[in-house]
């Protein structure tokens, strides 16, 4: 095929790729088409089959010609596609659009067709220093009162469940029924709720009525009057005030065990003494720190690369991105894809208007990840056959003979990519920056303190 082509980069993370096929080509097309329809078609006065080629080429051939012409452009541009540099070719999710296509109709025999489309290509952009930085990264000390709320959760979670006589207390565990009362003190049907069960200063009851159970009994009856604000949290009740009977059908009190070497042993058969368990306490937290700081040294060394890096993410690699974290959205939920979108649409929301949300974020993912792998591709990090031969055989041992170069390729860039974010700790210097609690450390929560 004589043809000639040309990629012209655009803005916004796109490219031009603009082709030419020759009148030859095209005529050919066309050719293989008319005999096709000759041989298919049925026109009246012909038996199917026998219809001259002439006659369809005078009812039919201008539709025809636009159809060969669009196919031989379309199986052009695929082949070509195939021989560009992996920086020129289009995106797997993007499409490559047709322009300006009623300039190019109608086709005419004898002449030669150029054409464009329009593309998104992966991101070029400019890799700036990446070693030799320095940034900041919380102080986190993990301290005695750290361990010793941990010893009591561990102790709550050995201890024995026990029926109450008394009066309920913080912490004590209840059962009760309740309702809201209309105007005359009658129940209203649609809030009664049975036999439900809560542990006192929890919080986690919708009427929020931790303090309004403690010092009643097993049996005990009462109506209470309350009046909702915005920091209570009670959805459509801000600002409303309501009766609600409470009746206690069950008060337990947790039965905590001594803080003994005997619950040191049971709570792990290693911890033979109670200072066992601190120090294996403490050594946990210290660890679940040192890990989560190597996190947060890469995102801050990321923070600082991007600031001086400039990324234009293609739209069809955000939207595959929203994608992905959708479907992982509902497939950790454990609802189907249906099920959350009745849920959104109960809520006055949308899937759409919850992708738009999560937009910043996946743009952030979407950008550390190319400059880590810009960094992985720089660098070129070597792979032992040591390294490489034990991966195999855990992961690609059974891998089909033909398949093993394709697959072999993606072992080795796996591997390099994985020596980057060490490589990157390595060659790179952190301050302390701000000293954060444990607690808010491994939640997360410090990033959005003031």
């Amino acid at each position: 095929m004589d043809a000639e082509k040309s990629v012209k980069l655009l803005e916004n993370s796109q490219a031009s790729l603009t082709l030419t096929i020759d009148a030859d080509t095209l005529e050919k097309a066309y050719q293989e088409k008319l005999n096709k329809y000759t041989k298919t078609i049925q026109i009246d006065g012909f038996r199917k089959g026998k219809v001259p080629s002439s006659v369809v080429e005078r009812k039919y051939g201008d539709a025809i010609r636009e159809e060969s012409s669009f196919e031989a452009m379309e199986k052009y541009l695929q082949d070509t596609i195939q021989t560009l540099n992996f920086e020129d070719k289009p995106l797997a999710f993007s499409t490559p659009v047709l322009q300006d296509e009623d300039k190019l109709l109608p086709f005419k025999k004898g002449e030669a067709v150029t054409y464009s489309v329009v593309y998104d290509i992966y991101p070029r952009f400019d890799l700036p220093e990446y070693k030799g930085l320095e940034v900041e990264v919380p102080s986190v000390e993990v301290t005695d009162e750290d361990v010793n709320k941990e010893i009591e959760r561990k102790r709550e979670q050995n201890s024995v469940v026990r029926t109450k006589d008394g009066e309920a207390e913080n912490g004590d565990i209840v059962t009760v029924s309740y309702a809201e009362l209309d105007e005359n003190g009658n129940p209203v049907a649609s809030t009664e709720r049975k036999d439900f069960v809560f542990t006192i200063g929890s919080g986690y009851n919708f009427y929020k009525i931790d303090s309004d159970v403690i010092g009643m009994k097993k049996g005990d009856e009462k109506t209470v009057e309350k009046t909702y604000t915005e920091e209570d949290h009670v959805p459509g009740y801000d600002g409303k005030t309501i009766k609600l009977k409470i009746n206690v059908t069950e008060v337990k009190h947790r039965d905590l065990p001594e803080l003994d070497d005997d619950l040191a042993q049971d709570i792990k058969e290693e911890y033979k003494t109670v200072a066992d368990l601190r120090n294996g306490i403490r050594k946990e937290f210290e660890e679940k720190v040192s890990e989560r700081l190597k996190n947060d040294k890469i995102n801050a060394l990321l923070n600082a690369i991007e600031e001086k890096t400039e990324i234009t993410i293609p739209e069809s690699m955000l939207e595959a991105e929203l994608e992905q974290a959708w479907r992982n959205f509902y497939r950790q939920s454990g609802l189907t894809e249906e099920q959350i979108l009745s849920f959104l649409k109960m809520q006055g929301s949308t899937k759409e208007a919850l992708l738009e949300e999560w937009k910043p974020s996946c743009m952030k993912n979407l950008k550390d990840q190319l400059i880590l792998d810009a960094i992985k591709d720089k660098e070129d990090f070597p792979i032992s056959d040591e390294e490489f031969n034990e991966e195999w055989e855990k992961n690609y041992k059974s891998v089909k003979d033909e398949d093993k170069e394709y697959y072999e390729k993606i072992l080795r860039d796996s591997l390099k990519f994985e020596k980057v974010t060490p490589f990157l700790i390595e060659n790179n210097t952190f301050k302390s920056g701000k000293t954060v609690s444990y607690d808010d450390f491994i939640a997360g929560t410090y990033n959005n303190e003031e």
